[in-house]
């Protein structure tokens, strides 16, 4: 803890950076909550929730190989600014659908809203290497994901709390003032160059209005990088099973246990303080762990991820199902910070835009069919048959990654971000 501590004392940017995301993503999962229990209440419908899900998503994927030129053109800074702007509004625009709660302005709403998403998180994962020294940056890729499973942990219970004691407004209007927050938060970030505008070999005028160029350029930098590419298989394996998991959350914790909003936010928040404790785990082990043990590590998280998820969707005792999405989830919070350093450490500055916004549409596009599948079986099938279906889904993960570092496909690349013997090893985190 002494390291996450350190970082935010003495990184001034860093330190505005967090601010702004602990608010923000706690907003965000008073939206959530919000939206997903007043799609269940007004229609009982698991395949309504399967309907806001594929509209937050489409959009997401489409948005991000537009995102992901910008963010490599453009100052990162002020695209991240304009993004939660938007998001603001839009977060304050939801207060008329507690009045006129139609299935399809969920949709648009949502969608909306998801449209505007990565122009920000792909650019606060491309200026983290810019505003952390070599020194700081696997500390500051941990605190970044562990404060996210933190909100999700807090957020989500808070949510469904106040959500069932005060309604669904107050919590649209805190997700609106969380997004203005965080754009207070970014403006306060100053760049040592005087702005956040990626390094190019080459830029001319006729490059810059030939975005799709620059996306495909993009892609095949990732196709000729093997560990890029295989990072980006692990979103598609856990996706496969991930995007119907993002359903049956709201559906166990509303119908199968019996819970109401309540229930939505406790389950939530389970997966939150697993995921939490995984990314602990994740700090401690990518600074120790060699990179034939990370690969390996991959493989057996995904592995008890799987299996955990299983065994949540058949669990009858509540607090046995928690316990099982809280390791579920830790599982693959190891994994994540681990892939996220890997990335940090290799990807050059002028492809980090890209690299990370066509990750993030790759993994929702699969999420959309996984969700797609799961809103349309909810209709027919029991919900706990569904949940083992989406968690072994998810373990196939593991034979994909193993079957490619069993072949030698997954060679170490040079670094660009961090060197591992730059990595510091004081100051283990505690949770």
């Amino acid at each position: 803890m002494s390291a996450f501590t350190r970082l935010l004392r003495e990184n001034r940017n860093y330190r505005y950076t967090w601010m702004g995301q602990v608010v923000s993503e706690i907003g965000d999962h008073f939206n959530n909550i919000a939206v997903f229990s007043l799609a269940l209440a007004v229609t009982h419908s698991g395949l309504v929730v399967s309907g806001v899900m594929l509209a937050r998503a489409a959009p997401a994927v489409m948005a991000g190989p537009l995102a992901g030129v910008l963010l490599d053109r453009m100052d990162r800074k002020r695209i991240m600014i304009a993004s939660d702007l938007i998001r603001a509004v839009l977060a304050a625009g939801f207060i008329l659908l507690v009045r006129y709660p139609a299935p399809w302005l969920l949709y648009l709403f949502s969608g909306l809203l998801m449209f505007a998403s990565p122009f920000f998180t792909s650019g606060r994962a491309s200026i983290l290497p810019t505003i952390a020294s070599r020194g700081e940056l696997h500390t500051a890729n941990s605190l970044t994901q562990t404060t996210q499973w933190t909100t999700l942990t807090i957020g989500t219970l808070l949510a469904g709390t106040s959500v069932m004691k005060f309604g669904y407004e107050w919590a649209f209007f805190l997700n609106s003032l969380s997004f203005l927050f965080s754009a207070w938060s970014i403006w306060h970030l100053r760049a040592p160059k005087g702005e956040f505008r990626a390094e190019r070999k080459a830029l001319t005028e006729n490059e810059v209005i030939r975005p799709w160029r620059d996306y495909t350029e993009g892609l095949r930098y990732m196709r000729a990088t093997p560990l890029i590419l295989g990072i980006a298989v692990i979103h598609i394996g856990w996706a496969t099973g991930g995007g119907a998991a993002q359903i049956l959350f709201s559906l166990f914790g509303e119908i199968v246990f019996n819970r109401g909003a309540a229930g939505i936010g406790q389950v939530w928040s389970c997966a939150g303080v697993g995921l939490l404790l995984g990314g602990a785990l994740g700090h401690w082990l990518g600074r120790r762990a060699s990179f034939k043990t990370y690969k390996r590590t991959n493989v057996v998280c995904y592995i008890i991820h799987g299996g955990a998820y299983v065994m949540f969707s058949q669990m009858q005792r509540y607090w046995l199902a928690l316990i099982f999405i809280a390791l579920s989830r830790a599982a693959v919070a190891v994994s994540s910070v681990m892939n996220m350093s890997q990335l940090l450490r290799h990807v050059p500055d002028e492809y980090r835009g890209r690299v990370f916004s066509t990750i993030e549409s790759i993994t929702w596009s699969v999420m959309m069919l996984s969700m797609m599948a799961a809103g349309v079986a909810s209709q027919y099938y029991d919900l706990r048959l569904i949940g083992a279906c989406a968690g072994l889904l998810s373990s196939t993960t593991a034979v994909a990654w193993g079957l490619l570092d069993m072949t030698g496909r997954l060679p170490e690349p040079k670094s660009e971000g961090i060197r591992p013997e730059e990595i510091e090893v004081h100051g283990e985190p505690t949770v």
